[in-house]
């Protein structure tokens, strides 16, 4: 015997038969998407905020390697591949901190869109290629006549000059450096120190001019006079034997 059915709920059991099934499967899926939504915007969040700590938090180049690998593609991954570009430099490795500042050259984050190319110059200068970074300083402080990196440029510019060889028009560089920043003491302080660094340099000498010390010392030194001969010795002489029978009446 089927059970009673009130005839309230006949028109939701017809509903249900008839559209309900459907109705809560996409409710479900709605949930489920808006779920899924809601899981990578906070994902993302936090990915986002992974790298931004990581801007500050990483030190040596490993960590800063590790940090470009995982965060490259967030917002924050351009100002890391700076960084890991400097720390590439400030640990000797130029030709690595050479290729990230190259790399970085057409793709750098925003706001810093001047620092690859005064990097690369760094770099060049770094690995003694004095020519190319002096090339690189000019290009760069003729194009940005009021950026806030020419400074570094047009002294970097005189620093390479003077380490090709020509410190007088290094310091020529250095006096029109320093009229042209008359009044401002930040920049003042720093074109005295690097006026004070071209006047200590000194240009190596070719190897081939460096004599050895052993042989300066050597060609310093008068030569030494033999020792005089001294007169061989003659031996005492001898009284001549007198004849027996002389000796005898003696």
């Amino acid at each position: 015997m089927k059970p009673k059915i009130n005839p309230e709920v006949l028109p939701l059991i017809e509903w249900w038969e008839k559209d309900g099934r459907e109705y809560v499967i996409g409710l479900l899926i709605a949930a489920v998407v808006v779920g899924g939504w809601y899981g990578w915007k906070h994902h993302r969040t936090s990915v986002r905020n992974a790298a931004s700590a990581a801007i500050t938090s990483t030190y040596t180049t490993e960590d800063m390697e590790d940090a470009v690998s995982k965060y490259a593609g967030t917002p924050s991954g351009g100002v890391l591949r700076l960084r890991l570009a400097k720390g590439y430099y400030d640990a000797g490795r130029y030709e690595e901190a050479l290729a990230a500042y190259e790399a970085l050259a057409a793709d750098a984050p925003d706001g810093f869109a001047d620092v690859p190319a005064v990097g690369r110059a760094q770099c060049l200068e770094a690995m003694s290629r004095f020519e190319e970074a002096q090339k690189a300083f000019d290009a760069f402080a003729e194009a940005n006549p009021t950026n806030y990196l020419t400074l570094t440029a047009r002294l970097g510019a005189a620093r390479c000059i003077a380490q090709a060889g020509d410190k007088k028009k290094a310091l020529a560089r250095i006096d029109a450096i320093r009229a042209a920043n008359k009044g401002d003491e930040v920049s003042s302080a720093r074109i005295d120190a690097a006026e004070s660094l071209i006047k200590r340099f000194e240009k190596n000498k070719p190897a081939a001019e460096a004599k050895p010390v052993a042989e300066a010392k050597a060609e310093a030194k008068p030569e030494a006079k033999p020792a005089a001969a001294k007169p061989e010795a003659k031996p005492a002489a001898k009284p001549e034997a007198k004849p027996a029978a002389e000796a005898k009446k003696q």
